[in-house]
């Protein structure tokens, strides 16, 4: 049977998210500081201008370092940066480095952390709610972290911040791109109304059901012995799934996948 579970190389394979994240920053702070030069505006494009920053995300920690990277590299970008007090405070020892050196570099590691904490704080923990709880959600996961943020300010408080956003998948592909939020805070707005929809998230994540270790073990052994099969009708009860959750009825004998759904609440039905 074909293997359910990837077969992962760790350390390759954060350098090569690290890799990715450098890449991208420096595209878009590139494409960024040309739409600044043509506004007439001088100053260069660093972190601070993301209101929240949010990525994709396989395990907590990786994300906040990653915030950090991109600390390092506004840092080493800017030679005229203060390492006697400020955000940079403590990295002047590593002010020459080059990007592709630093990747397994630990003192360097340490002192960015620590820098960087009260960023990290600010403009991406919030972000970490559904992963905090959930883990890797694999694809969907930087529209958890989206939805994280926007579950835990109000209208007002987000009006026209912008979102920045690192995205990335198997076989390296990746982007970072940014939102802008609306300044329409007005109520049944489409802000107000988006944010209406996911302000019970941590209600829903606290109405999860625990089961035994044991009863999840056998769930993951039924999954094990199944994700393959064709012809095959899924077996259990939908009965615990949330309101207006998409679940699999059938795999057809051509591998095709067909769904259902649970009928959602009224409340999402009228956001949908």
């Amino acid at each position: 049977a074909l293997p359910i579970y990837p077969v992962v190389d760790g350390k390759l394979s954060i350098e090569c998210y690290f890799s990715a994240l450098d890449q991208c920053y420096s595209v878009y702070r590139k494409k960024i500081n040309e739409q600044q030069k043509r506004d007439e505006i001088s100053k260069p494009f660093t972190l601070s201008e993301f209101q929240h920053m949010i990525f994709h995300t396989p395990f907590c920690k990786l994300v906040q370092k990653s915030l950090a990277r991109l600390m390092l590299n506004d840092f080493l970008s800017d030679s005229s940066a203060n390492t006697e007090s400020g955000i940079y405070q403590g990295l002047e020892a590593f002010r020459g480095m080059k990007l592709e050196d630093t990747y397994s570099n630990k003192e360097l590691e340490k002192a960015l952390l620590k820098a960087s904490q009260g960023v990290f704080n600010e403009k991406t923990k919030p972000s970490l709610l559904l992963s905090t709880q959930n883990g890797n959600m694999y694809t969907p996961s930087v529209y958890g972290c989206l939805a994280s943020v926007l579950a835990q300010y109000s209208a007002q408080q987000l009006a026209g911040s912008r979102i920045g956003a690192f995205s990335y998948g198997s076989g390296l592909a990746s982007s970072m791109f940014s939102l802008r939020v609306s300044q329409d805070t007005a109520p049944g707005s489409p802000l107000n109304n988006l944010l209406s929809s996911l302000s019970d998230l941590p209600e829903r994540l606290e109405a999860r059901k625990r089961i035994k270790p044991e009863q999840f073990a056998d769930i993951m052994k039924m999954k094990e012995e199944t994700h393959h099969l064709a012809n095959y009708t899924p077996q259990g009860s939908v009965s615990d799934l949330a309101p207006g959750t998409w679940y699999l009825t059938q795999v057809d004998e051509k591998h095709r996948r067909f769904y259902s759904r649970r009928p959602p609440t009224e409340k999402e039905a009228v956001h949908q």
